[in-house]
């Protein structure tokens, strides 16, 4: 599989199960989501402007997703929101590169790499501001995916995460 595939795996709607811990104050918190992961062409305005911002190239190997979520808590918390995901393949091994990423309610981009290993399972590290975050997703069967997370900030305080998800549709069309 290659990083292509691996998106075009994850396109479509999924139901999310996540349980985070909050390790210095021994917190745990559930909540459910609903994700929509689309593909994105490289002349959506959304990828062309994360591209003009941080002058990257337009090259034809650019791949770039949408991701909007809806999450309920435990606790009928609600968080909505939505990243744009661009990567940009190294020339010698297209399955690691640089990854931009720009959440919904922030005008900041993020910065990070991307790796799919030889084992199929995609690793994001990102960095945004004091805050650093690995995330290693990978496919149990075709239609349930498992991610695993580990949030640093600077002062120290740690969040791990483990999320299970299930497919709910077909996978979407890639969107102009």
């Amino acid at each position: 599989m290659n990083i292509e595939e691996f998106f075009q795996m994850s396109s479509g709607k999924w139901f999310a199960h996540r349980t985070s811990n909050d390790l210095p104050n021994n917190k745990s918190q559930e909540a459910k989501s609903e994700i929509i992961i689309e593909q994105l062409s490289k002349d959506n305005p959304e990828v062309v402007k994360l591209n003009h911002n941080l002058e990257t190239s337009t090259s034809s190997d650019l791949f770039a997703i949408k991701v909007n979520w809806n999450d309920t808590t435990k606790l009928n918390q609600k968080n909505v929101g939505s990243s744009i995901l661009v990567l940009v393949p190294n020339h010698d091994n297209p399955n690691e590169g640089k990854l931009l990423r720009q959440l919904s309610n922030d005008d900041k981009i993020s910065l990070g790499n991307y790796k799919l290993g030889a084992d199929e399972s995609l690793t994001l590290d990102i960095e945004a501001g004091n805050i650093t975050s690995e995330e290693r997703i990978w496919f149990a069967s075709e239609n349930l995916r498992m991610r695993v997370s580990t949030v640093k900030q600077a002062n120290g305080l740690s969040t791990t995460a483990f999320t299970t998800e299930i497919r709910m549709g077909v996978a979407a069309k890639a969107n102009s």
